[in-house]
């Protein structure tokens, strides 16, 4: 078509049609990006669809289960009759099942849930910008717009976009309500209750439940595993806790160790078969019957849940170990320079002790004042202050040890007794010992030190505290007159102040009276001088000379039960058979006139010679020592002339036991018997000691076997990590029975501390046992010497 406008009219005509495709260019993306954005939403809408499938879907599976698995649970449901319909889980179900049916089947709920969970597509676009553009353009032209838009544009103002929306046909037909109702018809139609049930059975939920149930519901597996206790356990469990009744009142430990014994073997026998037919290990396998009945009441007690919290004589106040270097305090009855045993080994056991790095020790003497220091030390030897006495034991001490000593020595105020040949303690003994320091003690002559004592418990106070017993007081006192009543006496309250005041007593050997919570070993040595002398002989020997150039002698204390009285009776009764046997006797003591006069009245070889040290240059020419005594509990004078290579005569004693092992320890048993080894001895070269014989007499081997039977070892080491399991597993058994099981023993060990506290707080009755007056305090002469708080006042009768 050929347009005839002129050319100004067809400049006029261009411009409407510029607009017209700016318009549509418009339009056209605009629609794209509508188009786009509702795509976008639709998906999220699909997306948010298919996660409702999802929950429903899940929800569908777990009351499926839930219903399916009922039939076959194990809870408690009402008896089914004869017709399932007829179950009440079943009548209460189905109005339930309809009513939940009924609900979520209606439009209404369809509708508000779509309208809470699915997206609305609603998209407004405003294009009013747009529209003005338009019109103004229009409008400023002067050709007219032929569309039929126009019209609409003018009366519309903008260009609207109807909402994207579900319609509620497509409602009907959305797979996750279809399928939730579809779900819920079948569940109506179900009116059998073994279906129901057979499905709640097989319910994952209800599995899950049953096993948190049974984990709730734990059985007391202990209680079932521990039979319970018969009659025959607990009266010898009786029998076993009331040894402290009968060692009062003097009945032996091994009858009631029998009558425990017997009591429990039947009883042992079915546990052991028990245990053996289950392939299990018991502990029941050992020996000791009492640790068997201490771990069976605890094992008892535990299942039941008891917890034992201490008993009524319990002081929980005692000095904390977990801090700092552990400390022992050695506290004994003598001290140099009076030569005597309870003076000279434990200076010696604290030299030792002071050696290992993992404790520090503390050696309390006593403190005479000068009176009683003219009457005890020889020589008249005396001190002004406790400090001079100090430097004396120290240099006498490193002179013997030969290596320079680190411990403490502190002073405790003391008194002769001239009736006992004794030194008393005067006041609280344990008070000399700070409370911090207050660990382990260590008492030599347990017995001795607190048959007055006065003052704070021992036990109480300290951690561990450990008696050894130096002297056989019974044999002393059966000697004296009406000496069998005395003894007697002395005997239970030996027993006494053992229960009382002791965890562990260690007997030197078997002649003294058998003590509660004791054992028998040696922990004593000799003084390295002794050994060195030995070494010298066997090297004077083997050079071919003459080491010993003398014969026989004896040394000792010069009082009869020393052992002057057995020895003036053998030498009386064969004065023939011994005919040119002569001894050579050195000591003095308080009968040594007696004992000469006696000597010299029966016509005795004896050669009287003042007392001197054992390790004196005179005394190592001779080849024999005779020791008849029987009063001893172990004479260190037999030590030492064994460790010098000496032939020992020695009586068949218990306090000669450890001696036995010695090829040079000669021992005779009858009259007849002495004389034959007296005979053997001076005819015979006395065997050289090996390394072995040699260490068994030292120092070192009487420390290590202090160390583990005093069971110091252990409480040293209790916090030790490089503990071995056997170790570790007795520890925890000891705990286990501590812990769990009441202790009668430890009752009346506290109610004995306790009586035995008010009877010494008594002056009279003190004194009527045989105390000496004013012992139960220390004088004003002690507190000036040993720069102590004035003594109290008390009375001088009753003491009150």
């Amino acid at each position: 078509m050929i347009n005839l406008k002129p050319p100004e009219a067809r400049a006029s005509t261009s411009a409407p049609v510029t607009a017209e495709k700016a318009l549509s260019s418009i339009i056209s993306r605009g629609w794209k990006e509508v188009r786009d954005s509702a795509d976008a939403d639709l998906r999220l809408m699909k997306n948010r669809a298919n996660s409702f499938k999802d929950l429903a879907s899940s929800f569908d599976r777990e009351l499926e289960n839930f219903l399916h698995s009922a039939s076959k649970s194990t809870f408690a449901v009402p008896a089914i009759g004869s017709s399932p319909s007829e179950s009440d889980f079943v009548k209460r179900l189905k109005p339930k099942l309809s009513e939940f049916r009924r609900t979520y089947s209606s439009p209404d709920f369809s509708r508000k849930v779509l309208e809470k969970l699915s997206p609305r597509a609603s998209i407004r676009i405003d294009l009013s910008a747009i529209r003005n553009a338009i019109v103004s353009e229009v409008e400023d032209s002067e050709g007219a717009v032929d569309f039929d838009e126009k019209g609409r544009l003018r009366r519309g103002r903008r260009v609207g976009f109807t909402d994207f929306r579900w319609e509620e046909s497509r409602l009907k037909d959305w797979e996750p309500v279809r399928a939730l109702k579809t779900r819920l018809q079948e569940l109506e139609r179900k009116s059998s209750s073994s279906e129901i049930l057979e499905s709640l059975k097989n319910s994952e939920f209800v599995e899950k439940v049953k096993s948190s149930l049974k984990a709730i519901r734990k059985e007391p597996t202990e209680s079932k595993e521990v039979p319970p206790l018969d009659v025959p356990e607990l009266f010898a469990y009786l029998v076993r806790q009331s040894r402290p009744f009968l060692d009062q009142l003097g009945i032996r430990r091994d009858i009631s160790d029998k009558i425990v014994e017997s009591l429990c073997s039947k009883r042992k026998n079915q546990l052991l078969l028990r245990s053996t037919s289950a392939g299990e290990s018991s502990i029941l396998e050992s020996d000791n019957i009492g640790d068997e009945l201490d771990v069976r009441i605890a094992s008892v007690l535990q299942s039941t849940g008891h917890c034992y919290e201490g008993g009524f004589w319990t002081d929980s106040s005692k000095h904390d170990t977990t801090n700092g270097k552990r400390h022992v305090a050695i506290v004994t009855t003598a001290s140099l320079p009076w030569m005597t045993g309870t003076a000279v080994n434990p200076l010696f056991r604290a030299a030792y002790l002071s050696e290992s790095a993992k404790q520090d020790v503390t050696l309390l003497v006593p403190w005479l004042c000068r009176s009683d220091q003219e009457l005890v030390y020889p020589n008249n030897l005396t001190f002004s202050s406790p400090e001079e006495q100090e430097a004396y034991i120290r240099n006498w001490l490193e002179e013997r040890v030969g290596f320079k000593t680190d411990f403490k020595i502190s002073f405790y105020p003391g008194k002769f007794q001239k009736e006992r040949r004794s030194i008393m303690p005067a006041g609280d003994t344990s008070q000399f010992i700070p409370s911090k320091d207050a660990d382990i003690a260590i008492l030599e002559e347990p017995e001795h030190l607190n048959w007055y004592h006065h003052g704070k418990r021992w036990t109480d106070k300290f951690n561990h505290v450990v008696g050894i017993v130096h002297t056989n007081y019974l044999e002393y006192i059966k000697r004296e007159k009406n000496g069998a009543i005395q003894a007697f006496f002395v005997k239970h309250i030996n027993n006494l102040v053992m229960r009382a005041y002791c965890h562990k007593v260690l007997r030197l050997s078997a002649a003294t009276q058998d003590l509660p919570k004791s054992v028998v070993c040696n922990v004593h040595g000799v003084n390295p001088k002794f050994l060195k002398i030995g070494e010298k002989v066997d090297a004077e020997r083997e050079r071919g000379e003459q080491a010993f150039t003398k014969g026989a002698y004896f040394l000792g204390k010069m009082v009869w039960a020393k052992g002057y009285r057995e020895l003036i009776d053998l030498l009386a009764k064969h004065k023939k058979d011994l005919d040119g046997f002569d001894l050579d006797v050195f000591g003095n003591g308080e009968d040594a006139h007696e004992v000469q006069s006696t000597a010299r009245k029966l016509d005795l070889n004896l050669n009287f010679m003042k007392g001197r040290d054992h390790a004196d240059d005179s005394l190592h020419g001779y080849k024999v020592f005779i020791n008849p005594s029987v009063s001893d509990v172990l004479c260190t004078a037999t030590a030492e002339a064994l460790a010098m290579g000496k032939f020992v005569v020695c009586a068949d004693h218990p306090s000669n036991e450890f001696f036995r092992s010695f090829p040079n320890c000669m021992t005779y048993s009858t009259p007849e018997d002495f004389v034959a080894k007296v005979r053997e001895a001076m005819a015979n070269e006395p065997q050289p000691l090996t390394s072995e014989q040699r260490y068994n007499l030292s120092w070192e081997a009487a420390t290590q076997r202090f160390m583990q039977y005093s069971e110091l070892d252990r409480v040293l080491n209790i916090n030790d990590k490089e503990v071995d399991s056997q170790s570790s597993q007795n520890n925890h058994q000891i705990m286990k029975k501590s812990v769990s099981m009441p202790n009668l023993t430890g009752v009346v060990d506290g109610g004995l501390a306790f009586a035995h506290y008010c009877f010494t707080g008594n002056e009279f009755l003190r004194r009527c046992t045989g105390a000496m007056p004013g012992t139960r305090e220390y004088d004003m002469k002690h507190s000036e010497d040993l720069h102590l708080l004035p003594p109290q006042v008390e009375n001088p009768i009753y003491g009150w």
